[in-house]
């Protein structure tokens, strides 16, 4: 393995190591280094008198309370986030000049952000929502951000439109519901009248939106950009992150019970696999197109509402990222950094999607309000491991100390410096496009085609898929009180499928879809259905529930081998403690009935043990139909087996007495995740 990537022998973690500071054991101090004798009483003019405004110390300690906060974002709110690594497998030179893809002996220090996208900063993780997923590689030529979401394409074609996008699913400003929720009137009214967004909808409805885990769901750079090599040679290429442990969802029932139990689920998840060990892991790959290419396909490869099928443009996988510690500080670090597509270095260029091309601007802007002016460049989690050096200035939060008296470009007092670099010296060269054309407001005719991917993406699903589809799409529209809006959504969709557009239409109420065109695309994506996906049983949480007499042998080879296998259990009694087995073993609750529930758990393991009474038994029941009717895996053996009466010969449950053939069936429905041809009873 190779070593972390060094810059003038620091790395990125022996840079922030200046900056990190330990408060504990250590006398108290103003900003300014002057120790405090009194930090209990402002200073008074009199035991019951007014403040002084000489109290400078009460002056300095509300001012900073009172500026705390930082505007929020106003998309992406919620987020967390993690530092780790990221090593390419074989060297891209053929394809891009980037250095940090070149060397695989290279570990490339990485911070990753993920998040929601409605909500603010103290909605819920798992609502039904896109998910951000944004990496900065802090390489030798400069930062790159790859800016992106677990959702290959958006809502709309053109950035400007995008105030009007988050306008509709924020909440509605005359009464601000519902908060991180697009189920309601404005969102859909700007779905119906804004058909572009047809595509990304059937992705937002779909599993897609609801993910198990940071760690077991895909992200994308959505846009099309260039990969740029040595000899000015130019690709087209789109970015995929692949989690190792595979694409797993949530079920919406669940979802919205986790919102309610744990609103933290999600971020609770990440920090705790990274304490244990359990290091997320994503493998980058690319789309790569040549530019005689560009127009073979019948869409626009620009186009932002629309995918390249990896059936005709195969992922190449190029390396991976390893996440491996958690922050120091959520602050400092995750609501301070800041990403932008724009961040680019050597070997990576833009396209003409007219998405991105304004997004380059609108990131630089809304920085310069949420972190105060124009360095944010300066603090910790978002400085360079390579030096910068330019004629930029003073300003807000201006941290680095500029010395010299030249601060201009052309100069003769410094001998012209900093001067540019030239290409072969590392100097940026932006991609030379040619470029011919009227100045107009208007939409390349290419881009016009709104349904055929979602069709695409529709054909591609499986039965359970599409029935959550059909499912969300009646969810949403069932909270939208306008009969208007319901009925164009319901109309618009028939261009996708009439039988997904009546089923819809059924459940609330609509009239079947009038006027529309249903897309004649045939065509199937297998890329696309999570049902494709890998599936491994590590990091699986199962609730274990157990009461005391359980048999001893039986539990604790159950829970070697299960651990052996990376899942990881966690024991659910009636009260915390411990409980003892029929030989004497101890062990400790780590949860009871009222502080958890089924919903938090990936698998259910009844032990029990005998005679543990009504209450027990009527809790634990509960805990079982919950996981039963979200198709979950299901185990139990002994005297626990009758708590799963009715549920015997379902899929994924069971049941079995030699401890040795349980593991292999339980570790096994583990791995698949959910089972959805078990009928609910």
């Amino acid at each position: 393995m190779g070593e972390e990537r060094r810059v003038n022998g620091n790395s990125k973690n022996e840079q922030l190591e200046q900056f990190r500071v330990d408060d504990s054991g250590k006398t108290m101090t103003t900003n300014q280094g002057l120790r405090i004798s009194e930090d209990e009483f402002s200073l008074k003019a009199g035991e019951r008198g007014p403040t002084l405004l000489e109290d400078f110390h009460f002056r300095e300690k509300m001012t900073h309370f009172d500026h705390e906060r930082i505007p929020e974002r106003i998309v992406h709110a919620r987020g967390f986030a993690a530092h780790g690594e990221f090593q390419v497998y074989e060297s891209l030179s053929e394809y891009t000049k980037a250095k940090f893809l070149q060397d695989p002996s290279v570990k490339t220090p990485v911070f990753v952000r993920f998040s929601t996208v409605a909500g603010s900063r103290g909605s819920a993780e798992t609502v039904r929502d896109v998910r951000g997923f944004s990496t900065k590689f802090y390489t030798e030529e400069g930062n790159y951000d790859l800016v992106g979401n677990n959702i290959p394409v958006f809502f709309i074609q053109d950035a400007i439109k995008f105030p009007d996008l988050v306008h509709a699913v924020k909440p509605e400003p005359h009464n601000e519901m519902p908060q991180a929720a697009s189920a309601h009137d404005t969102f859909w009214d700007f779905v119906a009248n804004n058909q572009e967004s047809a595509h990304m909808i059937m992705w937002h409805l779909s599993d897609h939106a609801i993910p198990r885990s940071f760690r077991m769901m895909e992200g994308f750079g959505v846009h099309t950009f260039r990969l740029v090599n040595d000899q000015g040679k130019a690709h087209f290429v789109k970015f995929h992150w692949k989690p190792v442990l595979g694409i797993h969802s949530l079920v919406w029932d669940e979802a919205q019970k986790i919102a309610g139990k744990d609103p933290d689920f999600h971020r609770r998840d990440l920090w705790e696999a990274i304490e244990k060990g359990d290091y997320p892991e994503y493998e980058l790959g690319v789309q790569l197109l040549s530019e005689e290419d560009e127009f073979k396909f019948d869409f626009d490869i620009l186009d932002p509402t629309k995918i390249w099928p990896e059936e005709d443009v195969p992922v190449k996988i190029i390396g991976k990222m390893t996440l491996n510690r958690n922050v120091d500080n959520v602050f400092a670090e995750t609501e301070q950094v800041a990403f932008h597509p724009g961040h680019v270095v050597p070997g990576i260029d833009f396209s003409n999607d007219p998405l991105l091309q304004g997004r380059l601007f609108s990131y630089t802007d809304t920085q310069l309000i949420r972190l105060g002016g124009p360095n944010f460049h300066e603090l910790p989690i978002n400085r360079p491991v390579c030096p910068f050096h330019n004629n930029q200035r003073d300003g807000y939060g201006r941290h680095t100390i500029n010395v010299g008296r030249v601060s201009y470009h052309k100069n003769s007092l410094a001998g012209n410096t900093p001067a540019p670099a030239s290409e072969a010296d590392g100097g940026y060269v932006h991609y030379q496009e040619k470029i011919e054309g009227h100045k107009v407001r208007s939409r390349s005719e290419s881009f016009k085609d709104f349904f055929s991917q979602a069709k695409l993406f529709w054909n591609s699903m499986s039965e359970p898929e599409k029935m959550h589809i059909i499912q969300a799409f009646s969810f949403e529209l069932g909270k939208v009180k306008s009969k208007s809006v319901q009925q164009q959504v319901v109309n618009m969709f028939g261009n996708v499928s009439m039988d997904m557009a009546a089923a819809v239409a059924e459940e609330i109420g609509a009239n079947p879809p009038e006027g529309a065109s249903e897309s004649t695309v045939t065509k199937t994506s297998p890329a696309l259905s999570q049902l494709n996906t890998k599936m491994l049983p590590n990091t699986r949480k199962v609730g274990v529930i157990i009461g005391n007499g359980f048999n001893e042998a039986e539990v604790l080879g159950v829970l070697e081998q299960l651990k052996a296998r990376g899942i990881q259990p966690e024991f659910i009694s009636d009260k915390l403690g411990k409980v003892a087995g029929a030989d004497g073993a101890e062990l400790e609750v780590d949860h009871t009935f009222l502080t958890s529930d089924s919903v938090l758990f990936d698998a259910i393991y009844a032990v029990s043990g005998p005679n543990q009474g009504k209450k027990f038994e009527k809790d634990a029941a509960y805990f079982i139909q919950e996981a039963f009717s979200h198709y979950k895996p299901i185990g139990a053996t002994h005297e626990a087996s009758s708590l799963l009466a009715g549920m015997e010969n379902s899929p994924g449950v069971v049941i079995a007495e030699d401890h040795n053939e349980f593991t292999l069936q339980f570790a096994e429905a583990i791995s698949a995740h959910r089972h959805w041809s078990r009928q609910v009873v």
